[in-house]
């Protein structure tokens, strides 16, 4: 294989192939001679190049596409600056603790839920017969991958090691659920029998199933996205959320507030107040840089929030 060579172009070349491979990487002080060159202001080179040291440039671009110009979009518009884009970062970061904070919650209590129901319908082993699910083949390949989940806790679980132990092996729902990500739950929930999914749903959350098995898949993407570091701020919901008919005009479900109307849904009255708040201060903080139309928020995103949460017992 031949060696790469550098072009004038700002591109990496492999000259047997004659074709560009990617672009050159650059030194934090390019980086910062980039921005500059797109027409982003930079307020401190020296402190930016700290940031730079500490946060990808590559990264940190993508919070700068809603600063960029319409017509010509290698450049940002006029008045654009790096703090600014620093802003909507620093935003992004603290939103996603904030989520998947509120989101741990919600997950834990479905856990509840969900095992509490299986096992009192079921037995403690009733999630391991095919007759109280919808889908077979896809029970089946449920119970592979919490077999799977079940072994790989087994060494370091002391709560999965005591049922190994002392009762061969048999892991009721209550215990075994303890070890699923929030992605299996919510399958779980969706291939349950159609009488358990609508008990669940009413008793605990007071919406149809079908509403609550497609929060949970909003949800479950969200609580990724927010583990893996990913992007809400303008960026659009992999699995929008259904709504009902009065919510459907409201607000769009394709952006981030759509996640937090449900999450909202989803809490206590005290957990949703307390998530009120801090949802305001976050705003309150950020709210010079922010576009809104980015992460969907209405006008009256607020008044949306506690009406929710007013109607709650």
């Amino acid at each position: 294989m031949g060696h790469f060579i550098y072009s004038r172009r700002n591109v990496c070349i492999d000259p047997e192939k004659d074709k560009p491979t990617g672009k050159l990487p650059t030194t934090y002080k390019e980086q910062v001679e980039l921005y500059r060159s797109k027409n982003l202001h930079v307020e401190n080179s020296e402190n930016t190049e700290k940031i730079l040291q500490r946060i990808n440039y590559y990264r940190l671009s993508a919070y700068g596409l809603t600063l960029k110009d319409p017509i010509n979009n290698d450049q940002y518009v006029n008045g654009a600056s790096f703090n600014k884009l620093l802003s909507l970062y620093e935003f992004d970061r603290k939103l996603r603790v904030l989520l998947i904070s509120v989101l741990e919650t919600i997950e834990i209590a479905f856990r509840t839920h969900t095992s509490y129901e299986i096992a009192h319908r079921f037995g403690p082993l009733g999630y391991k017969d095919k007759e109280n699910f919808i889908n077979e083949k896809f029970h089946k390949e449920s119970l592979d991958e919490l077999d799977n989940l079940i072994k790989k806790s087994r060494k370091g679980e002391l709560f999965i090691q005591h049922h190994y132990k002392n009762y061969d092996g048999n892991i009721p729902i209550w215990v075994a659920i303890e070890v699923t990500p929030f992605g299996f739950l919510s399958k779980l929930y969706r291939n349950l029998s159609e009488d358990v999914k609508k008990h669940i749903a009413k008793i605990y959350y007071n919406v149809p199933y079908l509403y609550l098995e497609s929060w949970l898949q909003t949800l479950s993407n969200v609580r990724n996205v927010c583990a893996h570091y990913g992007r809400l701020y303008n960026k659009k919901l992999t699995f929008k959320p259904r709504l009902f008919k009065e919510e459907v005009k409201k607000f769009d479900n394709r952006f981030t507030f759509a996640a937090i109307y449900i999450i909202q849904r989803l809490l206590t009255k005290d957990e949703g107040r307390r998530f009120i708040t801090n949802i305001h201060a976050l705003i309150l903080e950020y709210e010079d840089s922010l576009e809104f139309s980015h992460i969907g928020f209405p006008s009256n995103w607020d008044e949306l929030l506690s009406k929710i949460n007013n109607q709650k017992s």
